[in-house]
């Protein structure tokens, strides 16, 4: 057994590569490494990168690979797929590589995926250890994406060198990312008081908007469901009222709830609740519900804002 079988800390390194014909030499090194100590290695990779890494292992090489075009699209889906795996991992060490953010996400989608990174260590640093390498293009990144990565990650992973240490903002930074506030809404955004009472009105809200924006049947029945939830924790844990706003941008269907409630915990909604407490169950059923989630809570109170594209 390799040393990572005992290994007793989370280590989150990033690898910055130059563009797609660099991306098998930045990370090759690392897997490798992890086949020869008998790791469990997973990589989660856009379609293209894993045709080309399993091509350069050889095909057969006992390395898991998963699609992360499916499972980072909304990037609040990708802490609970690491802790599935990490799950029963008996006495075998474990390696992840996991690449969240790519040129042409949106930018809601590159929020979520740098919340993401930094809320990494927060779910993972207490145990168990593993490793986990995630790779940033900077060829195609802006260079604020590059600075945030940096911050995110507390080891910068080389294949030709020793890792050296990185400017890592540490727990705090995803917390202060956390309770930072969203993007304002347009001053043309609807904007609905509720309580308890009205939770009718909200569902129809919500399905004659979906239907307006042409939002499919089953993906307009999902937001419905999702706003429903997110709209009863405002009642039952948030002051027993909230508002509820919702737009249309140029790719998206935007649907808002919040409150005055204030969410302790970054990582609500990331890890799977227990079915039987109503507690952090309505933020999970959105995360699985709609095209990408974004929660925010400060002393303000807390903002849920679903995204259905289009």
């Amino acid at each position: 057994m390799g040393d990572a079988g005992t290994r007793r800390t989370f280590t989150h390194e990033v690898v910055f590569y130059d563009g797609p014909d660099e991306h098998a030499r930045a990370v090759l090194p690392f897997i490798v490494e992890g086949l020869e100590r008998d790791e469990r290695v997973v990589v989660a990779l856009l379609p293209d990168a894993t045709a080309e890494v399993d091509g350069a292992l050889g095909g057969d090489s006992g390395v898991e690979f998963l699609d992360m075009a499916e499972l980072g699209a909304n990037p609040a889906r990708i802490i609970p797929a690491w802790h599935s795996l990490l799950h029963g991992r008996g006495e075998r060490g474990i390696r992840g590589v996991g690449e969240p953010l790519w040129q042409g996400r949106r930018p809601p989608e590159v929020a979520e995926a740098q919340l993401h990174e930094a809320l990494l260590n927060v779910a993972f640093d207490d145990g168990p250890g593993w490793r986990l390498l995630c790779p940033y293009d900077a060829r195609s990144l802006p260079d604020d994406v590059l600075a945030e990565a940096r911050r995110s990650h507390p080891v910068v992973y080389d294949p030709d060198a020793e890792p050296a240490t990185s400017p890592y903002a540490g727990h705090r930074h995803a917390h202060r990312t956390f309770a930072e506030g969203l993007p304002v809404p347009p001053a043309d955004a609807v904007r609905i008081e509720f309580e308890a009472t009205d939770l009718a009105t909200l569902r129809g809200v919500v399905r004659r908007v979906a239907a307006a924006a042409r939002v499919g049947d089953d993906a307009g029945d999902d937001l419905v469901l999702a706003t429903h939830e997110l709209a009863m924790n405002s009642v039952q844990h948030g002051g027993g009222h909230g508002v509820l706003l919702t737009w249309q941008d140029p790719d998206a269907l935007v649907v808002e709830v919040r409150d005055t409630g204030v969410i302790d915990d970054p990582l609500v909604g990331r890890t799977m609740p227990d079915f039987g407490s109503v507690s952090g169950r309505g933020i999970w059923m959105a995360n699985q519900l709609c095209s990408l989630v974004q929660v925010r809570s400060g002393r303000e109170g807390t903002q849920v804002r679903l995204h259905s594209w289009l």
